[in-house]
């Protein structure tokens, strides 16, 4: 607000002015000196009378009231009202809703209403999903399906850019179904109307439900749901997982506690049967009234407030594969073969192994001029020629699962196209000699850049055994090489998890924490162990060893580096737990193994990406399409051609084409605006200069204004209190919006105009003149003075 000022009409007259006060002053001292009375008598008839005196003797002075105020018609003013669903909500069992409170208060024969048009020029808008001028507020039908509050604001400091904006009167409840938020707009002041609530009768409502998707095998997908239940203390609360085809997935059950304002939490485990993209919907309602929800065309009505609460659609992706695992050995060995057993039960892991099963010859060994240059491991088969058979000064390799005869021919690839086809490497035994230098480089980039997972498993011929302490690969990996210079004896150490592997799904093969600490006390010993140094910043210890004295050593150790994460395993003969099995249908080492894969590559990413967000300050329910698209190198390519292919959730497709965005190579993005709900799909496929096709990516997502709207019933007041303070506007009572705008004429505008009015001509000014010489002639009389 802005506050007037004094200013003196006539200040020539000052010192006549103050002869007259201090005249007057020195008569009543002389005066009240001689009377015959108290004190404090003395002292309040001095002061008094001085006072009136001032206040006539400054009149000479002609003092001036002087501010600033809005100019009349020159500003606007914008009401603002919310026509969205929510406002249909009744407190208690009360007759009238809350848009019925609001409908009232815009009536077009408001006094405050009257009073707002004589000082500003007053514009009516309407919000729900979108914002519109409106010419009144008599049609609102609170029929809208979403509360775009954020993108109408922004949307109203575009339209008015530049133009003399005092404020705007927002009636709303602040149930907003928009992201975003209002940092840094050039908005004037917000001065929200709150309907008044008393909360509801009896409703139960589905909030917030989140996904997480974890490499444990037996539920990779956990759903956690919050559940409001008002009304139902003590009843039944179930929570329901359905499927696309509407069939019951999981079901759990909660009693409600009549805790309004602490919701149920229910927690979903359960194993999608498809990969890729799956649409799920989680439900809620009293066992009561659960016929109600499962025959929707019952004629029994429902106790709740609403119905389009208690359900809201969840989009899973459980991944397109099939990825692809390079295993590199230095010699035949067990492992192998239980990770390929385990690995042949994953359909969407390729595992391809280079397994070397005979090191090259001494260079300086002599042999006869007329011997063959091949190896005499391949004496005796029928090689095409010379030039196709393993030399004696090459080492043999022998590969499995590859896709074609040209795959890993020349050996471990040696160009970051051939490297960068995988998503994740297992070494395992094979010593750092075992690479050139700039294959040992490619590994570090294919981490740190492309993305890529590694393992590095036990042996004689690993970690520090292995020589690779001071080459590309150490650097990258979890724990430092300065082992200690004694080596151990063979002993036998027991597996224990620390506590950060219990918070692993992948880490962990059973349910329960019962049953995953009798797997752990029923595995059988190992014997093989790489010793290691410390371990590095940020890397975190999963399992550990424990020998028979009871020491501890690291067993197992993950960290992220780069763009992609490592993993050291340090037991060298992981094979014995595979050899003993209390159940030969079931092994808790392939399950280990395909948790452990999935924990490799299950963040890696491909060439070509795409993700699905809410478009930010959007007045219509739109979201945008992000595409990453890499070459071969994973380099971002930014001349390659995108398109999205949605399919509607009425059946019908459609198509986009994505254009580059202008702030980062190799992304690509378009805007589609969901103008039904239900559940989105859309894939993604980019092509390259050439035509040839990079790749596609499947991503979806769900269009659900009903549940948004409906999430929460109680308005958000902490939400438009801090849109007030952030605008410097206040939250107005309702009742009291006729003295609120009176008020407006004293505050800040765009456009102002000053204003002047003489002090003295206000009756108030004189009535405490006249109030205070009357007040000393009363006190005069009462003790009897003359």
């Amino acid at each position: 607000m802005t506050m007037p000022s004094i200013i003196w009409g006539s200040p020539q007259w000052l010192t006549g002015a103050g002869l007259i006060i201090g005249v007057a002053a020195v008569s009543l001292l002389w005066s009240y000196g001689r009377a015959r009375t108290t004190r404090s008598v003395k002292v309040a008839g001095v002061l008094l009378k001085v006072a009136g005196f001032t206040a006539l003797a400054l009149s000479l002075l002609e003092p001036l009231l002087t501010g600033t105020r809005p100019r009349r018609g020159a500003n606007a003013f914008v009401i603002l009202a919310d026509n969205s669903q929510s406002l249909l909500i009744r407190d208690g069992n009360a007759p009238r809703t809350r848009g019925d409170w609001v409908r009232d208060l815009l009536a077009k024969e408001s006094s405050w209403k009257t009073r707002l048009g004589q000082d500003f020029d007053v514009r009516n808008y309407a919000f729900d999903s979108h914002l519109r001028a409106v010419d009144g507020f008599d049609t609102l039908a609170f029929d809208g399906t979403g509360t775009t509050l954020n993108a109408s604001l922004s949307a109203l400091a575009k339209r008015f850019h530049g133009l003399p904006l005092a404020g705007v009167l927002l009636f709303s409840d602040g149930n907003r179904t928009d992201v975003g938020n209002l940092d840094g707009l050039d908005l004037p002041p917000i001065y929200p109307v709150i309907p008044p609530a008393q909360g509801v009768a009896k409703d139960i409502g589905v909030t917030q439900v989140s996904i997480s998707q974890t490499n444990f095998e037996s539920a990779p997908v956990v759903v956690r749901a919050d559940v409001t239940a008002t009304g139902f203390k003590g009843e039944t609360i179930v929570a329901v997982v359905t499927d696309e085809a509407g069939r019951d997935i999981e079901r759990l059950e909660a009693k409600a506690t009549g805790d309004n304002d602490k919701p149920l939490n229910f927690r979903f485990q359960f194993r999608p049967e498809r990969k890729g993209v799956s649409i799920y919907r989680v439900r809620a309602f009293a066992g009561s009234e659960e016929t109600v929800h499962q025959q929707p065309n019952t004629t029994k009505p429902s106790g709740e407030q609403t119905l389009a609460n208690n359900s809201r659609l969840i989009v899973v992706d459980q991944g397109s594969g099939p990825y692809r695992v390079l295993y590199v050995s230095g010699r035949p060995n067990w492992e192998f073969k239980f990770l390929r057993r385990a690995l042949a039960e994953d359909e969407q892991i390729d595992l391809v192994g280079l397994v070397r099963i005979a090191k090259r010859q001494p260079k300086f060994d002599f042999r006869s001029a007329r011997s063959s240059s091949a190896a005499p491991l391949f004496d005796g088969f029928d090689n095409p020629d010379a030039d196709t058979a393993e030399r004696v000064d090459q080492p043999v390799l022998v590969r499995l699962g590859t896709r074609d005869e040209v795959e890993l021919r020349d050996g471990f690839p040696k160009t970051a196209d051939e490297l960068y086809r995988y998503h994740a490497v297992v070494l395992d035994d094979i010593e750092a000699e075992f690479f050139t230098q700039d294959q040992l480089g490619l590994l570090r980039n294919f981490v740190s850049q492309r993305g890529g997972g590694l393992l590095m498993l036990g042996g004689p011929d690993s970690f520090a055994d292995g020589k690779y302490d001071r080459n590309p690969v150490g650097e990258l990996l979890p724990v430092y090489l300065n082992r200690p210079a004694t080596i151990p004896e063979p002993e036998d150490y027991q597996l224990v998890l620390t506590r950060e592997g219990w918070l692993q799904p992948w880490v962990r093969t059973r349910k329960t924490e019962e049953e995953e600490r009798q797997r752990l006390a029923t595995m059988p010993p190992f014997r093989t162990l790489s010793q290691v140094g410390s371990i590095k910043p940020g890397a975190a210890v999963l399992s550990q060893v424990r020998n028979t004295a009871g020491n501890l050593a690291p067993a197992l150790v993950a960290q992220p580096f780069g763009k992609g994460h490592v993993a050291a395993l340090m037991i060298g003969d992981l094979w014995r737990w595979g050899m003993r099995r209390a159940d030969p249908a079931e092994s808790d080492l392939d399950r280990s193994w395909r948790q452990t894969v999935r924990w490799l590559v299950g963040d890696v990413p491909g060439q070509v990406e795409v993700n699905v967000d809410p478009k930010a300050d959007s007045t219509a329910p739109a979201v945008v399409l992000t595409t990453r698209v890499r070459d071969a190198e994973y380099r971002p390519l930014d001349n390659a051609k995108v398109r999205f292919k949605i399919s509607l959730p009425g059946g019908d497709d459609l198509t986009l084409d994505a254009e580059p965005d202008r702030k980062e190579a190799g992304v690509y993005t378009a805007t589609y605006v969901t103008k039904q709900p239900g559940a989105y799909r859309v894939t993604t496929t980019a092509n390259a200069p050439d035509g040839s096709t990079l790749g596609e990516k499947e991503a979806g997502w769900a269009a659900q204004p009903a549940a948004d709207e409906f999430a929460r019933l109680k308005p958000d007041r902490e939400l438009l209190e801090t849109i007030a303070a952030q605008t410097k506007g206040e939250v107005v009572d309702g009742t009291r919006l006729a003295p609120f705008v009176a008020s407006l004429s004293s505050r800040h505008a765009p456009i102002s105009e000053p204003w002047t009015s003489p002090l003295w001509h206000q009756p108030l000014y004189f009535l405490i003149a006249i109030a205070c010489l009357t007040a000393e002639w009363g006190l005069r009389r009462i003790n009897g003075l003359a």
